[in-house]
């Protein structure tokens, strides 16, 4: 998996909003695309070799870049349109975006507007839908590959289905926005509450990101606060990183 953008909310500090690529011998897919990632994506390989592209949910900060990689995507040979998975609003959403840029219909892309619970299969990898609690339709995706799986969480506060998501997987890539957990409706997780979420589903490793400062003592005392409950590894998303699945 490679980290493209990884910051809350709008881009910071010169880092990109939320992005990941990941990538196996036979597939690459792209996971959310916030602003900056069609950017960052352009040096580590470039739209034309997209398998897939999956958003778990449609604020701006997780599909902003469509816009510039979907009229990229015009602009390379390709056998067929790159297949886009997002929840229920993606078409009109697409459209609009045409529209309000006066590109008509500037996507090359295969849309599929998926539902919770949902499997679909993209190369060698298999991937599920959870869907989980955002003030908007968020879900997470599970991607298994052989022996190898990664949980991604999208935007979300506490749920069973989190935990569900997450049961047994190699690596949990959770967003840590918060300082403290929340008791509201609106949905995000802290690092502490990414790190019970892994620790009580039994994940191997713990990524946070989507984290919501850039602060270095901030940060720091996000990742203690992790690595104080969760018994795995415990790493930060780093723009560019490169994390081997196993």
């Amino acid at each position: 998996m490679t980290v493209l953008g990884c910051h809350a909310g709008m881009p910071a500090a010169g880092r990109a909003s939320s992005g990941y690529l990941v990538t196996t011998g036979k597939c690459r897919i792209l996971l959310d695309c916030g602003p900056g990632v069609a950017t960052a994506l352009s040096a580590a390989g470039g739209v034309a070799g997209l398998d897939a592209i999956f958003l778990s949910h449609l604020h701006p900060d997780h599909c902003h870049d469509l816009l510039p990689i979907g009229t990229s995507l015009r602009r390379v040979a390709r056998p067929r349109p790159v297949p886009l998975a997002g929840p229920e609003g993606t078409v009109a959403l697409l459209e609009r975006m045409g529209r309000l840029y006066g590109l008509g219909s500037p996507y090359r892309f295969e849309v599929n507007e998926y539902r919770p619970g949902d499997t679909f299969v993209v190369g060698d990898c298999a991937l599920e839908v959870y869907g989980l609690r955002h003030v908007v339709p968020n879900c997470g995706l599970r991607i298994d590959h052989g022996e190898r799986s990664l949980a991604y969480t999208g935007d979300t506060g506490r749920t069973e289905e989190l935990t569900r998501l997450a049961r047994g997987v190699d690596l949990l890539l959770a967003e840590a926005t918060l300082a403290r957990p929340e008791n509201g409706d609106y949905g995000h997780l802290s690092a502490l509450d990414a790190a019970e979420v892994a620790r009580d589903a039994g994940a191997g490793r713990l990524v946070l990101t989507h984290l919501g400062s850039t602060d270095p003592a901030w940060v720091a005392a996000r990742l203690a606060e992790a690595r104080g409950v969760f018994g795995g590894p415990v790493e930060l998303a780093e723009p560019g990183a490169r994390i081997h699945v196993a």
